[in-house]
Parts: C-alpha cells; sequence; structure tokens
C-alpha cells in the first residue's frame, strides 16, 4: 500500500528552510541536492532521514533521483537569484541572456529538466520577483517539460509569519495563495527568550566580533540607520549593517547580510538572524561562520515555506 504522506525532493536545498517548512506540514523529505559542501552537511544534520548530495544540479538526472528514492509526489527548489535580482550591479541587460548566457541563471532550466523528468504532481520553484523579466520563455520551457499551465505566484514572507520582509516568486503548476495572517511579527517577539550570545545553551549563538573603529560608528546608528550602502543594478543603492526597529520586522535577511542589534551595539548572532527567517532554534547551520549567515540568508523563510507547504497539501488531497 502506498503511503498516504506526500514526499518530496529538495533541489537547490541550502540549508534546508524550503523543506523544514513542508516537513511541518507533513511532508516526508526524501532527498535535498546543493552544490555547496557547507550548506549539505546542514542539511543531513537537520534531515538525517533524507538523502543529502552535494552534487552539481547539471550532473543530477531524474532517473538518477528515481534510483536513489523513487518518484516524489513534490519537487521543490530555489535557483541562484543572482542573474535576475537588481540587488546584483553585474546582472546582464538583456533578460533572456540571463536565462540562456549566464551559467548561474542557467540552472532554471536544469529544474525544469529535472521536473520534466520526475513528473511530480506538484513543482514550486523559488526566485526574486526579477525573474518574471522572463515570464514567458519560463511558461515556454515548462510546457516542454510537460506542464502547459503555470502560475508566478508572488508573495511576502512577512504576510506569513516571519519576521523580516521578503518578496519572491513562487512558480508552480498550481495557485499558491496562503491566507495572509492578521499582523505582522516585529524584531522585538522575534529575538525574544534568547539567551545572551556564547552561553552555549543555543546552537549558533556565538558574538561575531567586531573592529574598535567599527563599533564606535555602530554606536553612533539609531534605529532603521545603515552603517554601509552598496550600488546595485541600474545604480540603486541597498543599505546593509542597518541597526533593527525592535517595533518592526527587519529588512531582507541576504546571504551578505549583517544586522545591528537594537539595543546593543553588536552584529546579530547567526542564532538571531535565523529567527528572522523563522527557523526553530533546534535547526543546526554548519560550516565556517560566513557559510552559516550564508545559509540564512539564502532560505526561503520556515513561516512561508510552511504557508506554502499547506496550500499544496490541500491540493494533492483534493487529486488524489
Amino acid at each position: 500500500m502506498k503511503s498516504t504522506v506526500p514526499s518530496l525532493v529538495d533541489l537547490f536545498s541550502g540549508a534546508g528552510g524550503f523543506a523544514e517548512g513542508f516537513r511541518r506540514a507533513g511532508f516526508r523529505v526524501l532527498l535535498g541536492i546543493d552544490n555547496d559542501p557547507a550548506a549539505i552537511r546542514s542539511y543531513k544534520a537537520n534531515f538525517p532521514e533524507a538523502v543529502a548530495l552535494a552534487m552539481d544540479i547539471k550532473d543530477v538526472t531524474g532517473a538518477l533521483i528515481e534510483k536513489l528514492v523513487g518518484r516524489p509526489d513534490v519537487v521543490i527548489g530555489s535557483p541562484p537569484c543572482e542573474p535576475y535580482t537588481g540587488a546584483n550591479p553585474r546582472r546582464m541587460k538583456n533578460p533572456i541572456d540571463r536565462l540562456y548566457q549566464d551559467p548561474a541563471g542557467q540552472l532554471v532550466l536544469h529544474f525544469a529538466r529535472i521536473v520534466g523528468e520526475l513528473e511530480p504532481k506538484v513543482f514550486v520553484m523559488e526566485n526574486v520577483p526579477g525573474i518574471l523579466d522572463v515570464k514567458e520563455e519560463l511558461r515556454r520551457i515548462f510546457a516542454e517539460a510537460g506542464y502547459p499551465e503555470i502560475y508566478f505566484n508572488v508573495l511576502a514572507a512577512e504576510d506569513y509569519g516571519t519576521p523580516s520582509h521578503r518578496l519572491r516568486v513562487f512558480i508552480s503548476n498550481i495557485k499558491i495563495r496562503p491566507r495572509k495572517l492578521p499582523r505582522r511579527m516585529t524584531v522585538e517577539e522575534a529575538l525574544r527568550g534568547l539567551p545572551e550570545p556564547g552561553s552555549g545553551d543555543v546552537l549558533n549563538h556565538e558574538l561575531p566580533s567586531m573592529s574598535p573603529r567599527k563599533a564606535r560608528r555602530v554606536a553612533r546608528l539609531r534605529w532603521g540607520q545603515a552603517l554601509i550602502y552598496y550600488e546595485g543594478a541600474e545604480g540603486r543603492r541597498y543599505p546593509n549593517l542597518v541597526r533593527l526597529d525592535p517595533r518592526r520586522h527587519a529588512p531582507t535577511v541576504l546571504g551578505s547580510s549583517r544586522f545591528i542589534h537594537p539595543y546593543e551595539d553588536r552584529f546579530l548572532t547567526v542564532r538571531e538572524q535565523a529567527r528572522l527567517m523563522g527557523f526553530p532554534d533546534n535547526h543546526v547551520f554548519l560550516g565556517g561562520r560566513d557559510e552559516q549567515y550564508n545559509q540564512v540568508g539564502e532560505a526561503v523563510p520556515v513561516p512561508l515555506a510552511e504557508a506554502i507547504a499547506w496550500e499544496v497539501r490541500k491540493f494533492l488531497e483534493k487529486v488524489s
């Protein structure tokens, strides 16, 4: 008898934020694949029951996945967003080139290829809204893979219980419209209850160092102010080293983001940053400190992933 628990394969898995949301909605995580060895070590630690592969997606086939874990009900994944995001000053001018010429941009094509080979009931691919510049091309690519109708579900993480802003598009063969929560979670609420950094009771909660010069500059920052700005595509400026406003949700957490604590003149720890993405405190991040921050910032926020997972689950129950 086939298990009624829906199964999942996770491409470009990172440390497993997307999969954690699905696990909370009762999915069985079969397999995670990423080319980052530290992220895959984290994935294996958090999903010991799953197969975790450190592999280049270009070398992965549907046949290999099927041989390892069988055919999943659902395939999720977050191909790199750098080729498509306005925050990247080196983003290619022509949107079609981003998809076909940029080696990182081409990874979206490999996601579609594997989905076509595995034929899941549902797929969900996360990326930045900038990928909508190639919307019609993506329709064509997924139609060729066997999914003639796809939906571009644009969702803001803060509407679903994530204490940080994040606007992302979830491309799927189903409509994903979770019900928004009536209120947004604040930084104050997200950071509540953690012990002092370095107390050893909580994973990934060590204090990062800060030079005396930077500490002097940080001490002058008020809530919402940034220490540095960098330039993105088309001359847009993006802040970093922002002192968080405890009364609001945080700005977008990126791999390169470092935030200043609202009340103390110090950086947030990896654990505090993970709290801003809705990770539970038992979700461990392995590798060097920068790799850990990167794994947090590149994840799909867990509360948003869970809201999506329940929508997918509802669909699966309807069609079964």
